[in-house]
């Protein structure tokens, strides 16, 4: 059986999305979540789509990232993380408002400890419930 050739990154697109009032060009956004003012920039991603600090989303893309073609508009909370092949990590977003499941890259500032949270959560899930001073 041949040998597959290891898949190229594609690089990220640059996308032009618009985060000011009333849909004109903006250098920040306010997270729905922490409230805090987010830059638009993130290391690691051509856009960023969750807020660095406490990982809420809005649910505001399609199908293709960058796009702001959902109506839903909901607030999407982050549920867990999983991995690539590559080891690239990422989000998985719930929508409070309609339920749909997605899947977001993790940018280069995110909260280390947050999301070192999401990953343990099934590991201590699983964990028996000894005593007054169990997790």
């Amino acid at each position: 059986m041949p040998r597959r050739k290891p898949r190229e990154r594609r690089p990220q697109r640059r996308k032009d999305v618009l985060h000011g009032p009333g849909g004109e060009r903006g250098d920040a956004f306010r997270c729905t979540g922490c409230r805090l003012d987010v830059p638009v920039s993130a290391p690691g991603t051509g856009h960023r789509n969750h807020c660095p600090h406490c990982l809420t989303s809005l649910h505001v893309d399609g199908r293709i990232p960058g796009d702001r073609r959902e109506t839903c508009r909901g607030r999407m909370a982050a549920v867990g993380v999983t991995a690539r092949r590559d080891g690239e990590w990422l989000l998985i977003h719930h929508c409070l408002a309609c339920g749909k499941l997605s899947a977001n890259r993790v940018a280069g500032d995110d909260n280390t400890l947050v999301l070192l949270r999401l990953a343990i959560r099934p590991l201590v899930a699983r964990l028996p419930v000894r005593g007054p001073l169990a997790l």
